[in-house]
């Protein structure tokens, strides 16, 4: 019988509630005592193919863009990218609390915040426009560059009330149309944003988040937004701004990491342990997002790492058994890219990983399925300690089931496993 420390015992036991006729069942299967675990192999894919996680965010900017997807030097990349096609499919990309993804798509005027004074910024008038609604929808380019002229010029200022309302006027100007974010993205207000990201003042600080986010969703923008320094600064409005400001940050820097050289930057700058305890106190909104951004973030070891050592796996584990809200296929392809790395496996089987992914193939929704049985291949490729872990939770008739009745890339999976079973009955036999 497989040996587990009384702490692997604790975290095990919560997931078996509601599951006796499985863990009846796993009895049947470990009447032998399990090897000790096998060298990690080279054969265990590193990371998830990029999806259209990258270009979704730049749909709701200007529609008709299509994918890129980049190289993948991973083994089967054509499985791992249509993995992640079904993650980005139950992704939520309006999900910032200020609403300004969502009402990239559905604007109606109806929606236009009024209570913004025109004459709030000097050289607003003089543009010609008499509400916001106006400018939104019927501006010109040419009348609205004064106006960001004007709000530029109000971000150099001493006054905190001028920059905080310069910043809300820009982050309303960049809300809805790729023109006018080319425009103040030209304009040099990026560079003059960036250090409110670090105020005193919780709105001015979130009206940059939020201005920011707007801005990065113009492809021009993200490099300038890099360059300009602001990552760092992002990294502190999602350490220490308000539930708004942390979710439009945690959005900005998903979008900058679309570019893939920023995504070392951004790990580097201190974005994950932030991520991470968004995910475990977070608004569902605020949650989702970090998923996001941590399975972007975590196409590289380095980052893997972080999130390992920023105590990621703990939460992805509980998330795995929330009903609704698509945050547990989320937590499950996070998991799957954590998986990769040693001391990825370490930790999921550490906190109680095994039993919750067999519970999702087996009572969890087809998507669901697919998700966890390929983060438990990759745990379970190189481990015959796992393996065992795997029998002993019942994991033998639901696997067979899916393999049997599931999708054609989730039948693979079912069967590599099953296959794994067997390599190890067969050796412990001999």
């Amino acid at each position: 019988m497989v040996s587990l420390t009384d702490s692997q015992c604790t975290r095990t036991q919560r997931y078996h509630h509601g599951r006796s006729m499985r863990t009846v069942r796993s009895y049947l299967f470990h009447r032998r005592p399990s090897p000790p675990p096998a060298l990690p192999s080279s054969a265990v894919s590193e990371n998830l193919t990029d999806s259209i996680v990258d270009f979704k965010l730049r749909e709701l900017a200007a529609a008709g863009v299509g994918p890129s997807h980049s190289a993948n030097p991973a083994a089967d990349p054509e499985e791992f990218l249509e993995l992640s096609r079904e993650f980005s499919d139950c992704s939520s990309f309006d999900s910032d609390i200020s609403g300004e993804l969502q009402r990239l798509v559905s604007f109606a005027r109806s929606e236009v915040p009024q209570s913004v004074a025109a004459s709030d910024i000097e050289g607003f008038e003089g543009s010609g426009l008499g509400s916001s609604s106006e400018i939104l929808e019927y501006a010109s380019v040419e009348g609205v560059e004064p106006v960001v002229r004007a709000c530029v010029e109000c971000l150099g200022s001493a006054s905190v009330e001028a920059k905080r309302e310069a910043a809300a006027r820009i982050r309303l100007l960049a809300k809805h149309r790729s023109d006018f974010r080319t425009l103040i993205g030209a304009s040099g207000a990026i560079p003059a944003l960036v250090p409110l990201l670090r105020s005193m003042d919780p709105t001015a600080q979130e009206n940059a988040a939020t201005a920011l986010l707007n801005l990065s969703l113009e492809e021009a923008n993200k490099g300038r937004i890099a360059a300009a320094g602001a990552i760092k600064p992002l990294v502190y409005a999602l350490r220490t701004g308000t539930a708004s400001a942390k979710q439009n940050a945690a959005c900005a820097l998903l979008n900058l990491s679309m570019i893939e050289e920023n995504r070392a930057t951004i790990g580097a700058c201190g974005a994950i342990p932030p991520l991470v305890a968004l995910l475990v106190s977070g608004s569902s909104r605020g949650k989702k997002d970090a998923l996001t951004t941590l399975y972007k973030l975590c196409s590289t070891r380095r980052n893997k790492e972080r999130g390992v050592s920023a105590g990621a796996v703990a939460p992805l584990v509980g998330m795995i058994s929330e009903p609704g809200g698509g945050t547990a296929e989320k937590a499950m392809v996070v998991l799957g890219s954590l998986a990769a790395i040693p001391e990825g496996r370490e930790a999921i089987v550490e906190a109680g990983g095994i039993p919750a992914l067999v519970e999702a193939i087996e009572a969890g929704p087809a998507r669901g399925k697919e998700f966890a049985v390929h983060a438990l291949v990759l745990l379970c490729a190189d481990s015959t300690q796992n393996r065992s872990l795997l029998v002993r939770e019942g994991a033998i008739p639901p696997l067979v089931a899916l393999s049997q009745c599931g999708s054609a890339r989730a039948k693979l999976k079912a069967e590599t496993l099953l296959c794994y079973l067997r390599e190890q009955r067969q050796d412990m036999a001999r």
